[in-house]
Order: C-alpha cells, then sequence, then structure tokens
C-alpha cells in the first residue's frame, strides 16, 4: 500500500464511490494522487472505526488500488513464468483460486512495489498492486515481461474494490451472496454472485490483520453505489460502519503490514524488511535474486523492528531514533497509538545489534528524547476463533 503522506497535485483521482464518500461526510484527503476518505466523523471517526474492525467489521473502498492480469500469450506457460521472472514468491506453487503475498524487485533487491498474485488460471493470474506507485508499477511489468509469451492488460479502472474487513465480515457477505464462504480459506478465492453480480471475484484477502473479504464489481459509478449501500445495510445488524484509510493504517500497523515508502521502497531490501518468508530463492532467477543473495552473505546493517514508547510521546513517520549517549542509530518508519493496545507503537529501522526485545533506545519527538523499547511483532494477532470461521 502506499505511502499516507502525498504531495499536492493539480488534479486528484476519484474512485466511483467519491460522490458517496461526501455525501455522508467523510473527511478527504490526498492519498496518493486520489482524492479518499480518511475517516468518516459521523460514524465516530478513526478510533471508532478502528474498534469497529477489531470487534464486528468494517467497509473499506480500497478501488485506487491498481490489478493487472498476466496471461497465456501464444502458447501456454508464458504467463507463469513471466510472473516467475517479475516476482520474488513461487507462484508454480499456487493452486488456481488461491493468492500469496509477494514482491516485485529492482535488480538491486529492493522494492518496486509488494504485490498480491491471485492464480486465476493454470496460466492466468492477477496481481493487485498499490495505487500511489500504480503507473510505475504497470510500466515496470510491461517492459520486464517482453521477453515472455504472455500478455500483460491492465484492469485498474475495470473494478470497484471494496473490503469487508471484521470477525462479522463473513456473516455481512454471507447474506449476499451464492458462495460457500466457509470453504474459501485465508489467501484463497472463488467467484460467485454478489448483490445479484454473477462471476463476482470474492478474495478471503484485507489489509487489517482480520478476517475479511474482498471483493470487485464492474466500476460504473450506479452499480458501485448500489453494491456499497446494499453492504452497508446488511451490515447494520453486526455493527458494521463505513471506514476510512486512517484506520486502514492503523490496523495495518499493528498487524506489522508493510506499507510502501514506510517499511518497504526502493532503497530497503527484502532481508531489511524480515520479509524473507515470502522470497523463495530456491525457485531459480528472478529480478533481484543474485543482489539478495550477495546481500544476505554480507549480513544486515539494519533491520525493522517494532517499538513500544515507554514514556508519554507518539513516535511519527521518520522520527530519529537514537542511543542514551544521543547517537543517531535508526529511523521510524510508522508510529501512531494502538486504538486496540492502548500504547504508542511504531516500527522503526535499527542496527541488529540493537533489535533484541527489551532493548532501550529513545526516539527524538519535537527535540525531546523519548524512552522507547523493541518489542516482539506483530503488536496484534486476531484471535484462533476468528481465523477459523
Amino acid at each position: 500500500m502506499e505511502s499516507v503522506t502525498s504531495p499536492p497535485i493539480a488534479v486528484l483521482r476519484k474512485t466511483p464511490l467519491n460522490a458517496v464518500h461526501r455525501r455522508i461526510g467523510a473527511k478527504m484527503v490526498n492519498f496518493g494522487g486520489w482524492d479518499m476518505p480518511v475517516e468518516y466523523p459521523a460514524s465516530g471517526g478513526l478510533i471508532a472505526e478502528h474498534r469497529a474492525v477489531r470487534s464486528a467489521c468494517g467497509l473499506f473502498d480500497v478501488s485506487h488500488m491498481g490489478d493487472i492480469r498476466v496471461h497465456t500469450g501464444k502458447s501456454a506457460g508464458g504467463a507463469l513464468a513471466a510472473v516467475q521472472h517479475i516476482t520474488m514468491n513461487d507462484a508454480s506453487r499456487l493452486a488456481i483460486g488461491q493468492a500469496q503475498y509477494s514482491a516485485m524487485l529492482y535488480p538491486e533487491g529492493t522494492f518496486v512495489d509488494d504485490v498480491i498474485v491471485h492464480r486465476l488460471g493454470e496460466d492466468d493470474f492477477l496481481l493487485v498492486i498499490n495505487a500511489g506507485t500504480r503507473e510505475k508499477d504497470i510500466a515496470w511489468v510491461r517492459e520486464n515481461t517482453k521477453g515472455f509469451d504472455c500478455q500483460v492488460e491492465e484492469l485498474s479502472d475495470a473494478y470497484t474494490q471494496l473490503a469487508l474487513q471484521g470477525p462479522r465480515a463473513v456473516d455481512v457477505l454471507r447474506k449476499l451472496t451464492d458462495a460457500h464462504l466457509d470453504g474459501i480459506k485465508n489467501y484463497w478465492f472463488t467467484h460467485g454472485t454478489v448483490c445479484g453480480l454473477k462471476n463476482t471475484l470474492i478474495a478471503r484477502t484485507g489489509y487489517t490483520g482480520e478476517d475479511g473479504f474482498e471483493i470487485y464489481v464492474p466500476s460504473d459509478v450506479a452499480t458501485s453505489e448500489r453494491v456499497w449501500n446494499e453492504v452497508l445495510e446488511a451490515g447494520t445488524e453486526f455493527g458494521m460502519v463505513p471506514c476510512g484509510l486512517g484506520a486502514r493504517n492503523t490496523l495495518r500497523l499493528e498487524a506489522k503490514m508493510a506499507l510502501y515508502g514506510h517499511e518497504i521502497s526502493e532503497k530497503i531490501n527484502v532481508w531489511e524488511a524480515g520479509l524473507e518468508r515470502y522470497c523463495r530463492l530456491e525457485k531459480g532467477e528472478f529480478i533481484g535474486r543474485a543482489a539478495l543473495e550477495k546481500v544476505r552473505a554480507a549480513g544486515l546493517r539494519r533491520t525493522l523492528v517494532g517499538l513500544e514508547m515507554v514514556e508519554r510521546g507518539i513516535a511519527r513517520d521518520d522520527y530519529r531514533c537514537v542511543s542514551e549517549a544521543g547517537e543517531g542509530i535508526g529511523v521510524v518508519t510508522s508510529g501512531s497509538p494502538s486504538p486496540t493496545l492502548g500504547k504508542n507503537i511504531a516500527l522503526a529501522y535499527i542496527p541488529p545489534a540493537m533489535a533484541g526485545l527489551g532493548t532501550i533506545l529513545f526516539v527524538e519527538i519535537r527535540s525531546q528524547r523519548c524512552r522507547a523499547q523493541v518489542v516482539a511483532t506483530p503488536f496484534y494477532k486476531r484471535p484462533k476463533k476468528a481465523q477459523a470461521m
């Protein structure tokens, strides 16, 4: 997901649900060049939205995300070979109907973007990419798949993408679909009728650390608004509220899910980001593999850790981490109060020698050094009973 801080641009892009957000009083912000809801004051705002997702369910408009389909060219096998070349995880291990977290890397082993790869067919894949990097990603995919027998289609504007997140999301969606939701495991997907729309993609994925689903419906305004309203109405009995990108950010931070431009970027490699479990060197050659082998052999100079503030103060993005002597040792990538834990938490890059649990360091907050300690991550894990639903 792209950075929450965006430079001003002349014309902001809008999702098909923009008018709905404004009608219900959403606070709108420039988010990666998109006019997006950051919170809905009428529903209680960011903290209420965050807590609704943890305890019940919330509905997010994530239609700003990008979609790239890579499928068979003249002969079968070309699309799989292309996806294997441009992503670090092993797409050959996916069954049809399964998805995986992955990333596209530069030759240096740093991040073009993180992606979700869905296997639609034997040689047919859907890559869901970030909004703020959409144009860059699409150009990069086209350029780096030229030598493969495959077709690359951008489908970003074809879908309105809605995320139903929280332990009661399954109950909401069950009222609206004929699909057998209990049969869809985490990071699997199916197609079914949703709100009367046949062949709708229904994925058990999300960016909140909770159980939930993402659905992809036609992007015309009338259909998008109808589905949004029907989902919210169906969710009323379960405590569903509309949720903005502010809550999405605090939810993903508690779950230690990477944010592009913060925990991952063109200057950060896979090992530093702690995402090695998604990187399959053993699958063979892919862009960035050779550099990652060299970096791993040389050893890390920084690593991503979780911080909990011991003293009052919020460790915000880009704040400096220092030793007790005042020596600069690292930087905060994301930080916020945690509505679930009632503590101020952060992610930061620091030297591996200081990454042990319980290690004390300081964060410079408005020229004051505030004590923090390294803690285990993720900060929050959803209850196992929610995973089994």
